[in-house]
């Protein structure tokens, strides 16, 4: 009876679709079994197989945990030759196949160097041809040790967000990183067209990249994070390894002058709109300089209570709210002030607010504006009583010099 037809597999295992090669395998050899009739295979093939465990051997053994990433990954026929290997990595960033090699006589596969990565299943299917001719398969399983400090650092915006040209890529980890020179090593910011990017650290947590000057209208962004299975302390690694992208819409800027109680958007060198606003009061004025809209929200509730104001107010409902700080500074609609602040007094805790209606309207200032702008936008405030904003406030970094900027970076 002929053999079950095998194509035996190139010296470089491709990434082909997944491979369940015990499962299948050992369907087939059940089938032949049944068509040799009484007999079994045995009668046809002379002596008994060896078991797969014996024919098949697989290193780290079945069901191994708490694997070294440098350890000995290796799988090898007793007799006769491979026909298949398949190693599958199953971890929190989702799935893929180990590259590697088999050895001139076919009896040996190793993957590629330091191919095993922390926190991950992984999963071992080989099939060899004996000595006999006869097709053997073997599944198994085994997992790499997970570090007890794991470092994973937030971002925002979100994967494909188109952006303002105001934009300042920033991490938030969360813990200390004792080696930011590996942390920052482990992440790339590049840009099309290409420009300077720097990074620059804010304490041991934070970790931001811009360029010397807002980015051009067109640019496409692409952020890689290496950061799985590098060393970031002593007993602490990195877990994330994906690459992200986005694309710089148009130039704006919004500039606030306070002293005027105005609003005015420029986009693309050219004037939009002048919007009358109310900005922050004597005992609360809005902080100056430059900072950049960090999210947009068509309704939110602002409690004074979580920003240190305690009672003083509790808005359930305040329409079109864009945040310009992480410390609670907003531009946002206004439908409870009298209509006379706007343009002409600032009464606010330190927020920006325009003139809308209850449940917020399209065609009011606070509408309108906010139909107009998006994530990466640079809003600029001058002549308010108010310090410049911190640069790690929010993204302040636009108000940092660029040799201040760079000199920022672990690697500097």
């Amino acid at each position: 009876m002929p053999g079950l037809p095998v194509r035996r597999a190139p010296s470089v295992v491709p990434r082909a679709p997944r491979f369940r090669a015990a499962h299948a395998l050992l369907a087939a050899l059940a089938s032949w079994a049944a068509l040799a009739g009484c007999g079994g295979p045995d009668a046809l093939l002379g002596s008994p197989p060896a078991a797969p465990e014996e024919a098949i051997r697989i290193l780290p053994g079945d069901g191994a945990r708490g694997v070294r990433a440098n350890g000995r990954l290796e799988v090898r026929a007793q007799e006769g030759r491979l026909e298949r290997v398949e190693v599958t990595r199953t971890g929190s960033d989702g799935r893929d196949s180990v590259n590697g090699r088999f050895s001139p006589d076919g009896t040996i596969w190793r993957p590629a160097a330091d191919a095993l990565e922390l926190g991950a299943r992984y999963t071992v299917d080989a099939v060899a041809r004996d000595g006999a001719g006869r097709l053997l398969a073997r599944h198994t399983t085994f997992t790499t040790y997970l570090p007890p400090h794991r470092i994973i650092g937030s971002y925002t915006p979100e994967n494909g967000t188109t952006v303002g040209t105001g934009l300042i890529f920033s991490m938030v980890f969360n813990r200390a990183v004792a080696d930011r020179a590996a942390v920052e090593h482990a992440i790339t910011v590049s840009a099309q067209p290409a420009v300077e990017i720097a990074p620059h650290w804010f304490g041991r947590r934070r970790l931001d990249f811009r360029p010397r000057h807002r980015w051009r209208p067109g640019t496409r962004i692409t952020v890689h994070l290496g950061l799985r299975d590098v060393k970031a302390g002593p007993g602490s690694y990195g877990l994330q390894r994906k690459t992200l992208h986005y694309r710089v819409d148009r130039d704006q800027i919004s500039v606030i002058d306070a002293a005027l109680h105005t609003l005015t958007v420029h986009r693309s060198g050219r004037v939009l709109a002048t919007l009358p606003v109310t900005t922050g009061n004597a005992d609360n004025p809005t902080y100056n300089g430059k900072m950049v809209i960090l999210e947009r929200h068509a309704v939110t509730r602002m409690d004074g209570g979580t920003v240190g104001f305690g009672a003083e107010y509790d808005i359930p409902d305040v329409p079109h709210a864009m945040r310009l700080t992480r410390s609670g500074t907003f531009l946002h609609g206004n439908y409870w002030a009298p209509p006379r602040v706007f343009g002409g007094a600032n009464t606010s805790h330190g927020c920006v607010g325009l003139k809308d209606v209850k449940g917020g309207g399209q065609d009011t200032p606070a509408g309108w504006l906010y139909r107009n702008s998006i994530v990466g936008d640079t809003v600029e405030v001058r002549n308010s009583r108010d310090r410049t904003v911190a640069p790690d406030n929010g993204l302040g970094g636009w108000n940092m010099s660029w040799p201040a900027w760079r000199a920022g970076g672990a690697r500097h």
